[in-house]
C-alpha cells in the first residue's frame, strides 16, 4: 500500500450490514472522489513506462490486471476483515480484466480505487457501529474458543453472519490481549472496563482517520498496486509522497534514524539507519512494530490507524528531546507483548555508520592453550562522497575499510572476517572498490538493463588491500551491494562465506522518474506531479549468476531465527525471477572441495557440541514453536498462564546467555572516529515518570583504539555472537589448514589472493 493510506485503512473494521440507523460519528460520510486533469494524464503515463521500460515489462499482459481488483481490496483490507467475498465477485463481474487495462492505460481512470474505497468505508462505518454495541455486552473471557489472528492469506467472510461471528471473536481477543498488555487494575472489573474504553478509542480513532482519505491518497495506491504487478519495488508516489518521502520516510533530518511504513494499520521499522538514536540504543530493529508515540510529560497516543505522515511527525522533533515508543517486537512470540523505548532524538550521525574493527584472540585450532589473532572488520553501509558521507568529502566504505586493513595488520592479524550482516547496501561503485581490496583486478558485478545490454562493472586497480585468509558473514539482512561483495569474493574463491542459509536476494535496481519530466503539457506547469519508481537493472556475479531472488548462499550455513521469518525478497509477491546470463571472464574459482569440506565438517562437529549452539537451537524452536501457533486463546487465565510460562522460558535463556558470554574471545577495537554517545537505555525509573529521566552522558572522546571490558555494553560487538564466534573458528581453521601445501591453489594457501597474473 501507499505510504500515506495504508494505515488510514487496514484498522477500521468490518461491516456487513448497514444498521438502519448509524450514532452520528459512524455514519457515512458523502464524499465525492474525482481525478483531477493532471492526474489523468499520469496515470496514462505511468502504465506507459511500465510497459515500456520496466524490467519485467515483457511478463505483464493486459490480463494480469485481473489481479489488479482484489489486490486493491487486499492493500485497503489486507487481514480480510471488512470487505465480503461478494464484494470481490461483484467487482471483478462489473470489469473484465482487458476493459480496466484498456480504462487505465488509455483513459487514465482510476474510479475503480474510488469505487471500492466508498464500498469498504461503509463496511468499516457499520462493522465500528456493531462493535460499539458490542462493547456494552458482556465478554465472555473463560472461553474454550480461539481466534486465527493471522487473516493475511485468509478468504473475506462468505456472509454476513459468518463476519459477525469472526467479529466476535477478534474483539474478545482484542480485550484479552489489552488486559494482558498492560499493568492491569487488581479489580477485574476495573480491567475489563479500561480495557473496553482503550478498544473503544482505537476505533473512535480509526474513523477520524479513515474520514481523511483523500482521493490523491486512494490514486496512489491503486496506482502502486498496479506497479507491483511488475514486481515489489515498483511504486507510484502522489505529488505530497514525492515530495517529503525522504524526510519523512527515512528521518534522515532530526528524529530517530528508521525507515518507516504501513502494514495492516500498524508502523513497521523496516530499516534501521546506521548511526542513528534508534541504532545506537539496540533496542528496535528491523520488522518491530510501534504501537505508540509519547511526548515528554504526556502519555503516549496509540498510533494504530493513523497516516503515517502523523506518525513521522510524532516521532521527529528537536533535536535533544525524548521521545516515547510502545514497541511490540518484530521476534514476538505473543501479540500482546510490548516493550517502551525512550529515545533521544538527533540529527542521523553517520560518522557513526563507519567501518569499525576489532582484533579477537582466538584459540588455535590445534592447540587451544595457544590464541591466534583474527580481525573482524564490520561495515554496516556501502556510503561514499556523494552527499551522504559520514564524515565530510571524501571519506568512503572502501577507504574506510582499506585504512582499518592497515590498521590490523599492523597488530598482527592472520585472518581476517568481514561483517557484513547488517548492511543493506548503498553505493555500487563502493561495493566494486571495496572488492578491489582483495583481488588483484577484475570482474565484480555485471548490471543487465531493460533492454538487455550487459555492463561489466571491474575492479581495475592491481594493487591488494589484504591479500590473506578471509571470510564474509553475511546474513538475511545482507542486501544489494553486501550481496554483491559476498557472492564476487565467493567466486573468485577469495573468501569462505558464513551465515544464514542465504542473503536478501534483492537483485535489482529501481529509478525514480517525476512525472512532469515525461509529460510535455505539465512540463513547466506550476502544479506539483508525482513520481514513478520502477525498476530497471538487475544484478549478476562474475559467474553469471543473479544475486536476485535467491541471494547469495553461505559455504557453510549456520542456525538463525532469521531463517524463519518473512525477511526475504521470496516473501514479497511478484518478485522478479532469478535468472543467469554469461559468464564475465575472471581470474578465479570457487573454493575447492578439498577445502570446503574439512572446514565444513569441522563447523558442523561445533554446531553438535558446543553449549552455544544448543542455546541458539533452543531460542529459535522457541520461537518457531511459537510461529507455528496460528491461533490464540480467548481464556484470559489461559493466556497469562501462558505468558508467565513463556516470560519464565526467556527469563532462563538469557540466564544461560550471560553465563556462556563470559567465554567470549577477548578483542581490541579500532574505531576511525570517537567512540558515539552511550547508547539510551530504558531508565531504571517507574513508567510514569519515565518522560522526566535523564539521557545516558557522552563519554569523552577516544582515539582510535578503543580497549573492551566485560562490563562495556557499548561496545560495537555484542556479547555471546554465535555467529561472529563461530567464523572466527572457521577463519583459525582455515589458518591450520594452510599448513598443508596438497590443499594450495598452485602457489596460494587456502583463502589467500593471487598477487600476480598467472603466465
Amino acid at each position: 500500500m501507499s505510504p500515506t493510506l495504508r494505515h488510514l485503512l487496514s484498522c477500521a473494521l468490518l461491516a456487513v450490514a448497514l444498521p438502519l440507523a448509524l450514532p452520528a460519528e459512524t455514519a457515512p460520510r458523502d464524499r465525492a472522489f474525482r481525478s483531477s486533469p493532471t492526474l489523468t494524464k499520469e496515470v496514462s503515463q505511468f502504465v506507459r513506462l511500465l510497459e515500456e521500460v520496466h524490467y519485467n515489462r515483457d511478463a505483464v499482459k493486459p490480463k494480469a490486471y485481473a489481479d489488479l481488483l482484489p489486490d486493491y481490496m487486499a492493500e485497503l483490507d489486507g487481514q480480510r476483515l471488512f470487505f465480503l467475498q461478494s464484494d470481490k465477485r461483484e467487482f471483478m463481474a462489473a470489469t473484465p480484466p482487458d476493459r480496466l487495462y484498456w480504462n487505465i492505460s488509455t483513459l487514465g481512470r482510476v474510479d475503480y480505487a474510488y469505487d471500492i474505497f466508498n464500498r469498504y468505508d461503509e463496511r468499516v462505518r457499520a462493522r465500528v457501529a456493531w462493535i460499539f454495541e458490542e462493547l456494552q455486552k458482556p465478554i465472555n473471557l473463560a472461553s474454550a474458543e480461539a481466534y486465527a489472528f493471522d487473516r493475511s492469506k485468509a478468504e473475506w467472510p462468505a456472509t454476513p453472519v459468518e463476519a459477525d461471528e469472526l467479529w466476535r471473536r477478534r474483539l474478545t481477543f482484542e480485550i484479552v490481549t489489552e488486559m494482558l498488555g498492560k499493568k492491569a487494575s487488581s479489580d477485574p472489573a476495573i480491567a475489563l472496563e479500561e480495557a473496553r474504553t482503550h478498544v473503544r478509542k482505537r476505533y473512535e480513532r480509526m474513523l477520524k482517520n479513515i474520514s481523511e482519505i483523500e482521493s490523491l491518497d486512494l490514486a496512489e495506491t491503486f496506482l502502486s498496486t498496479l506497479a507491483r504487478i511488475y514486481d515489489p519495488h515498483s511504486t507510484y508516489f502522489s505529488a505530497d509522497t514525492f515530495e517529503d518521502f525522504n524526510i519523512q520516510m527515512r528521518l534522515q533530518l532530526v528524529g530517530i534514524g528508521a525507515m518507516l511504513s504501513l502494514e495492516d494499520d500498524v508502523c513497521i521499522v523496516r530499516e534501521i539507519v546506521p548511526g542513528g538514536p534508534a541504532d545506537l540504543s539496540k533496542q528496535i530493529k528491523p520488522n518491530d512494530r510501534i504501537h505508540a508515540v509519547g511526548q515528554v510529560g504526556a502519555e503516549p497516543i496509540e498510533v494504530v490507524g493513523m497516516k503515517l505522515r502523523k506518525i513521522v511527525d510524532m516521532i521527529r522533533g528537536a533535536k535533544g528531546t525524548q521521545v516515547r515508543l510502545v514497541v511490540q517486537p518484530g521476534d514476538a512470540t505473543d501479540s500482546s507483548s510490548r516493550k517502551e523505548v525512550v529515545l533521544t532524538r538527533d540529527v542521523v550521525k553517520l560518522d557513526n555508520a563507519r567501518a569499525f574493527g576489532a582484533v579477537f584472540q582466538v584459540p588455535d585450532a590445534r592447540n587451544p592453550d595457544v590464541t591466534v589473532p583474527i580481525g573482524v572488520i564490520s561495515l554496516p553501509a556501502f556510503y561514499g562522497p556523494d552527499g551522504s558521507t559520514p564524515e565530510g568529502e571524501g571519506t568512503s566504505a572502501s577507504g574506510d575499510v582499506a585504512r582499518l586493513i592497515t590498521q590490523l595488520q599492523a597488530a598482527g592479524i592472520r585472518g581476517l572476517v568481514l561483517d557484513l550482516r547488517r548492511n543493506g547496501g548503498g553505493l555500487l561503485s563502493e561495493a566494486i572498490d571495496l572488492t578491489g581490496l582483495f583481488i588483484r583486478r577484475g570482474p565484480v558485478v555485471q548490471v543487465r538493463s531493460y533492454y538487455g545490454e550487459i555492463k561489466v562493472d571491474e575492479d581495475e586497480d592491481a594493487r591488494i588491500a589484504y591479500d590473506g585468509p578471509l571470510a564474509v558473514l553475511v546474513s538475511r539482512f545482507s542486501a544489494s551491494a553486501s550481496e554483491i561483495v559476498a557472492g564476487a569474493l565467493q567466486n573468485y574463491g577469495r573468501a569462505i562465506v558464513v551465515g544464514d542459509s542465504s542473503t536478501h536476494g534483492k537483485g535489482s535496481v529501481q529509478t525514480v522518474v517525476e512525472m512532469r519530466n515525461l509529460i510535455p503539457a505539465l512540463a513547466r506547469s506550476p502544479i506539483k506531479t508525482g513520481a514513478a519508481k520502477f525498476t530497471v537493472q538487475k544484478f549478476y556475479l562474475p559467474n553469471g549468476a543473479s544475486t536476485q531472488l535467491n541471494g547469495v548462499v553461505p559455504d557453510i550455513s549456520l542456525p538463525a531465527i532469521e531463517d524463519f521469518l518473512p525477511i526475504g525478497e521470496k516473501d514479497l509477491p511478484h518478485a522478479l525471477v532469478w535468472d543467469e546470463i554469461p559468464t564475465s571472464f575472471f581470474d578465479g574459482r570457487p573454493l575447492a572441495p578439498g577445502l570446503l569440506e574439512p572446514l565444513r565438517t569441522k563447523s558442523a562437529e561445533r554446531q553438535h557440541s558446543l553449549a552455544e549452539f544448543g542455546h541458539l537451537r533452543r531460542s529459535i524452536d522457541f520461537f518457531r514453536a511459537k510461529q507455528d501457533q496460528k491461533l490464540a486463546s480467548l481464556n484470559l487465565e489461559d493466556r497469562r498462564r501462558q505468558k508467565a510460562e513463556d516470560d519464565a522460558f526467556r527469563k532462563a535463556l538469557d540466564a544461560e546467555k550471560a553465563k556462556l558470554a563470559a567465554s567470549d574471545f577477548p578483542y581490541r577495537e579500532f574505531l576511525l572516529a570517537p567512540p558515539p554517545p552511550k547508547r539510551i537505555r530504558e531508565p531504571a525509573v517507574p513508567p510514569a515518570d519515565r518522560a522526566t529521566a535523564d539521557p545516558a552522558g557522552a563519554p569523552p572522546a577516544g582515539s582510535d583504539e578503543i580497549e573492551s571490558t566485560d562490563e562495556d555494553d557499548d561496545a560495537h560487538f555484542a556479547k555471546l555472537d554465535v555467529h561472529l564466534r563461530e567464523t572466527l573458528r572457521v577463519v583459525a581453521d582455515a589458518l591450520a589448514l594452510g599448513e598443508q601445501r596438497e590443499l594450495w591453489a598452485g602457489d596460494r594457501a587456502p583463502l589467500t589472493a593471487q598477487l600476480e597474473p598467472k603466465s
